[in-house]
């Protein structure tokens, strides 16, 4: 056997190998499993997992943009005409949310943590200076009174109206920025603090809110099981919440949105609970999304999630009392905030009822700048990219017993919206395309194996021809000095001339030596004898 067809039978059977093997390999899928495993092992809220202390001591910057509507004709509004704003920002605030106390229980299997969340203030980023811009807003304190109010007499209504005028107290109030986010001293609290002190004599959007944390929090490690990963066990050592007016409304569901479950598919559900909304919420695949060249799939809530009752039953539990519904986009959430009308939405009313957008003017909901959403990492469920964005209003009507309220038509009243954004950071990033290149490599390997078998089979096949192509050169080679030589042959032989008649020996056939062709002369009796 000749060096080339060994060749041939060796690249032919090493081809063989790889395709079976490679082949074998995809269709069983040895390797990508046995990388989810890994998977599923490695990310686990516990000391020695790689998230764990992103976890603990997240490394991208939170950042806080607030946004306030700015009232531009109470006079009008209070007269019984539209309400006019116009919006003011950002102010922003960068947010620092480590978590504290951190105590596992149950053998690793849940661990316990509080979330303290500062917040200073990023002039660069921002719009203006808080301490110094003026927004005109509804004063949420005197609305919060009226409504307590209204289950009370007409008289007692009247008395409390009165010496809100003597206080001189409007339904508009002019405060700087910091003070209605941070807090301010206010007069009609302060009064009802004196024959109340339970009732904070101050009011802020996020008074004592910076340097607190939302509650006390007990999460799954994901060590049972990896889809529970991040999950909230107990909020503040309930399971369930008792505001809403229904069990499936009262449940807390998924994490807390800052880490989720690996290998997430665009077919599922992933839940959040919100502590500033009261409730879990959804969010539904949206699309394939690019940050800082990691893939990642874009999830947001989808439209039912405020949608009205009548549209989505599954949201009747949110009516409290049961069957006091607003529509669809809003959300009144006066039970956990201490009977205050306050509703949350999103920014501009997106995705809401027309009727609440078209009651103020001022207001241009588009889905580019005030959509929730999330960008995860499928493999491994990390936030990517994260946009929070929703909207504080008040709920603004007649109260019997109040004049100034006599003549305005019931509005959900936008104050402020808050955009809260989150993007992975460059040293976090690029170790994360590190590693889905290794993973990407591993899991992809039976297909290399199967790349490589493909190769050396267009090789064999390339030997192949050649070596056919040779051997039919040397057949040619062959057949060519083949027919040369006969042709010498030919001119090489004489011959003589059969006749019928017996020759009689000549002198020149008896002086000249017998050749080939003298056979054909030869008598039958002469051939015999040869």
């Amino acid at each position: 056997m000749t060096r080339r067809s060994c060749a041939i039978y060796a690249t032919g059977i090493v081809c063989a190998h790889l395709l079976i093997v490679g082949i074998a390999l995809v269709v069983a899928q040895v390797f990508q499993t046995m990388i989810h495993s890994r998977l599923k092992k490695e990310i686990t809220l516990t000391e020695k997992s790689q998230v764990f202390e992103g976890w603990k001591n997240p490394p991208p910057p939170v950042y806080m943009e607030y946004y306030f509507f700015n009232v531009t004709n109470p006079e009008v509004f209070l007269a019984g005409g539209k309400a006019a704003v116009k919006q003011v920002g950002p102010y922003t605030y960068r947010e620092y949310r480590p978590r504290e106390n951190v105590t596992f229980l149950e053998n690793g299997t849940k661990i316990y943590a509080l979330n303290p969340k500062t917040f200073v203030f990023v002039p660069e980023k921002s719009a203006g200076d808080p301490e110094v811009d003026i927004i005109r807003t509804v004063n949420i304190p005197f609305v919060a009174v009226m409504n307590e109010l209204n289950s009370y007499s007409f008289f007692l209504r009247t008395v409390v109206s009165m010496y809100m005028n003597s206080l001189g107290v409007e339904i508009f109030m002019n405060r700087t920025v910091h003070e209605i986010l941070w807090g301010f001293k206010d007069p009609l609290l302060t009064k009802i603090h004196s024959m109340k002190p339970e009732v904070d004599d101050h009011f802020g959007l996020m008074w004592k809110k910076n340097g607190t944390h939302e509650g006390e929090f007990v999460f799954h490690t994901g060590e049972e099981n990896y889809m529970d990963f991040g999950k909230i066990d107990t909020w503040n050592g309930l399971r369930k919440m008792s505001w809403w007016s229904s069990n499936q409304s009262n449940m807390i569901n998924g994490t807390d949105g800052a880490v989720f479950h690996p290998l997430i598919s665009r077919n599922e559900l992933l839940y959040i609970f919100a502590a500033d909304l009261c409730r879990s919420i959804h969010l539904a695949y949206v699309k394939d999304v690019e940050v800082k060249g990691i893939q990642a799939f874009r999830f947001a809530p989808p439209s039912d999630v405020l949608m009205s009752p009548k549209d989505n039953p599954t949201n009747a539990g949110f009516c409290v009392p049961a069957g006091d519904c607003l529509g669809t986009g809003v959300l009144k959430v006066s039970v956990c905030r201490e009977g205050a009308p306050i509703v949350v939405s999103f920014p501009h009313f997106y995705q809401a009822d027309p009727k609440y957008i078209n009651a103020v003017d001022g207001l241009n909901p588009n889905k580019e700048e005030h959509e929730t959403y999330l960008d995860l990492q499928p493999t491994t469920g990390v936030p990517i990219r994260a946009c929070k964005r929703a909207q504080l209003n008040i709920i603004l009507k007649r109260i019997s017993g109040f004049p100034k309220t006599k003549l305005i038509h019931e509005t959900i009243f936008p104050i402020m919206f808050v955009n809260e954004t989150a993007t992975i950071d460059d040293e976090s990033a690029s170790q994360m395309r590190t590693m889905l290149l290794i993973v990407t490599l591993a899991s992809n390997f039976p297909l290399l194996i199967v790349g490589m078998g493909i190769i050396l089979l267009f090789v064999l096949i390339i030997l192949f021809c050649r070596n056919r192509q040779k051997k039919n050169e040397v057949k040619r080679i062959d057949f060519t000095e083949a027919f040369h030589s006969f042709t010498t042959a030919k001119d090489d032989t004489a011959y003589t001339q059969v006749s019928d008649k017996p020759d009689e020996p000549s002198e020149t056939q008896a002086t000249q030596p017998m050749r080939n062709g003298s056979y054909i002369a030869m008598s039958p009796v002469e051939a015999q004898k040869c």
